[in-house]
């Protein structure tokens, strides 16, 4: 088995030499720096590359959120940190369910901040995962992992396709075959690391451009900014009450106070707030007029 996973590993791009850093051991503190930054800046025009896979991964996590289904990441290490970071943003940010976006990682919450390798091949563990939070049809769920063989990722995809899921997967490798069809593959091929195999750098960071590209358009498409602003954000910091005043003031013109007066009318909802000023309306009426447009304050302004 481990002569077959040598053989697998030789042939990734993720972890072949880059022959700019051989002797890297020997720069200055400003070569390596300038190095780092330089192979950084290929990262963007990769993951440019792939914005079909992505426009076709966000239509589907999209229809599968309207109609009340899940997205799950799941991934080892890196690719399943991000993953959960990714998942945990999402609340505070837009407004969403802890349940609406999760993410999985193999070894469980221990290995968010302590690495334990090994845990990445448990396919075992991987078909648990999924099965204890009950994926199925409706749900999508995507396959995080920088070199693409990672077992426990391929499993865990494997196991919610079997159940009826929709399947997305990232990874940083050109594939040539597959082990099995995913619905949408996204692969930004950002070439060999500065420190060989080391993916937490160009690799993690073209697939957290990527997830931000994910969850960001998704949000978009459901109704949860405003133009340009968030509007479904949580105050649940000072720093986020006093963001959704701010907001409240430049879309409507509204001094401080009134925005917090009509911030807390509205139980700390920025766009209900936003709704009731522009349209001289209370909070109720304002609710009603944004469930009648899917939550969009655009619409329910144009419906009005």
């Amino acid at each position: 088995m481990s002569k077959k996973v040598f053989r697998e590993l030789q042939g990734l791009v993720t972890e072949s030499a880059l022959p700019a850093s051989s002797r890297i051991d020997r720069f200055t503190t400003r070569q390596i720096l300038e190095l780092i930054s330089s192979e950084d800046h290929k990262i963007a025009a990769a993951v440019g590359k792939t914005i079909r896979q992505i426009e076709k991964a966000v239509d589907l996590i999209y229809e599968s959120l309207r109609h009340g289904g899940r997205l799950f990441y799941i991934g080892a290490g890196t690719s399943g940190r991000l993953g959960v970071l990714d998942a945990a943003e999402c609340p505070p940010t837009y407004g969403t369910r802890p349940s609406m976006i999760q993410g999985i990682i193999a070894g469980g919450r221990r290995t968010l901040v302590r690495s334990r390798e090994g845990v990445e091949d448990d396919r075992e563990a991987a078909r648990r995962d999924i099965g204890k939070r009950g994926v199925g049809k409706g749900d999508v769920v995507v396959g995080i992992a920088a070199s693409w063989r990672t077992p426990y990722t391929l499993e865990g995809v494997r196991e919610a396709m079997r159940r009826g899921a929709k399947s997305i997967y990232i990874c940083c490798n050109p594939i040539s075959s597959l082990p099995f069809k995913f619905d949408v593959l996204i692969n930004p091929v950002v070439g060999p690391e500065v420190v060989t195999g080391s993916t937490r750098m160009k690799a993690g960071t073209a697939t957290k451009l990527v997830l931000n590209m994910l969850t960001t358009t998704v949000m978009i498409k459901l109704g949860k900014t405003y133009g340009n602003r968030m509007v479904d954000l949580q105050a649940r910091s000072e720093k986020l009450a006093e963001r959704s005043k701010r907001i409240i003031m430049e879309v409507t013109g509204v001094s401080y106070r009134k925005a917090d007066e009509h911030l807390r009318e509205a139980d700390g909802s920025v766009k209900t707030a936003i709704v009731m000023v522009l349209l001289k309306t209370d909070s109720h009426t304002a609710k009603k007029c944004l469930r009648a447009s899917g939550g969009f304050v655009w619409k329910a302004m144009e419906n009005s």
